[in-house]
């Protein structure tokens, strides 16, 4: 069942987290351990107001409990969404300025996460057209992620699900395509 988060989902949806952000993980967290992290995007998940927000994900629950999440939100507020996370980040470094990612025109798929034992089933895919179908509810025409250069499986699944390649960005030391979809 894919349902919107809540606050009480965070124990479960923080670990997943790690897993959608991969190397991004390790430098939030200043580790080589992205399990560091958990803490700091369970603290996010809880807080209203960010990218990272119950506010802004669907999770996907099964009899073993939630074992994938999305979060998306309307490109145009990046800055304003990211801002509480930049200003965390910036307590250790305050020179932390990434780039954008996403920006006005569309709704940003930022963090799409499967638990390794429930990869391969579909789940992943489902979360994407669930997300999508509300961005479409919200008035959106399209929407967008990036995805990292050195993985073709996950270019192939958004491929799959109609998304396309309109450009490259750099973004937190990593090159990335950015792909769309029409809603």
């Amino acid at each position: 069942m894919i349902r919107p988060a809540r606050p009480e989902d965070a124990d479960a949806v923080a670990p997943l987290l790690i897993l959608g952000m991969g190397h991004i993980a390790g430098i939030f967290a200043r580790s080589d351990n992205h399990a560091d992290a958990i803490p700091f995007f369970r603290a996010f998940f809880l807080h209203p107001a960010n990218q990272y927000s119950y506010v802004n994900t669907l999770v996907f629950e099964t009899s073993a409990g939630i074992v994938g999440s999305i979060n998306g939100y309307d490109g145009a507020l990046l800055h304003a969404l990211r801002q509480p996370v930049l200003d965390k980040l910036r307590e250790a470094d305050p020179t932390f300025d990434p780039n954008d990612e996403t920006g006005p025109g569309e709704f940003y798929l930022d963090c799409i996460n499967v638990h390794q034992e429930h990869q391969g089933k579909g789940i992943g895919s489902q979360l994407i057209r669930a997300i999508c179908a509300h961005a479409g509810t919200l008035g959106h025409e399209r929407a967008g992620l990036i995805v990292d250069m050195v993985n073709p499986a996950a270019r192939r699944l958004y491929e799959r699900l109609d998304f396309e390649v309109i450009g490259e960005k750099d973004f937190m030391g990593h090159r990335y395509f950015h792909m769309v979809r029409n809603l």
